[in-house]
């Protein structure tokens, strides 16, 4: 069971489910009316950070279920939470300035690398012994 992974995944959700919260907010305090995207430099910020929590979840999620499976659920939790931090401080960051999200960022992004390349070896690990 993946109990760990699943927790994790739920939370990257929450977190997915926030920035749309913040991107709601922003609209309301900046007066951008839907459907648009662009106007207020502060609103476009916070909108750019959940669009790319947006594009970073189909590269996140599959590496953590694919690193659970084929090397360990609790250090695929362990990496998620790494990740889901590093998208707080990259969300909270960028909503202040864009210089504020690199280090959110980075963070996210080597947990990320993390959990694809160790997938990507335990399933070649897995067909070689096969």
């Amino acid at each position: 069971m993946y109990h760990l992974t699943a927790l994790v995944t739920l939370l990257a959700i929450l977190v997915y489910f926030y920035s749309s919260i913040l991107v709601s907010e922003a609209r309301r305090k900046f007066g951008v009316k839907i459907p648009a995207i662009s106007g207020n430099p502060d609103f476009e910020r916070v909108f750019r950070a959940q669009m790319n929590t947006l594009e970073w979840l189909p590269i996140f999620l599959p590496a953590l279920w694919l690193f659970a499976i084929y090397i360990s659920d609790d250090i695929a939790a362990a990496l998620g939470l790494v990740w889901v931090v590093g998208r707080i401080l990259y969300i909270l960051g960028y909503a202040q300035a864009a210089a504020k999200r690199s280090l959110g960022f980075a963070i996210q992004a080597l947990a990320g690398i993390v959990l694809w390349a160790g997938a990507f070896g335990g399933i070649v690990w897995r067909l070689l012994k096969m």
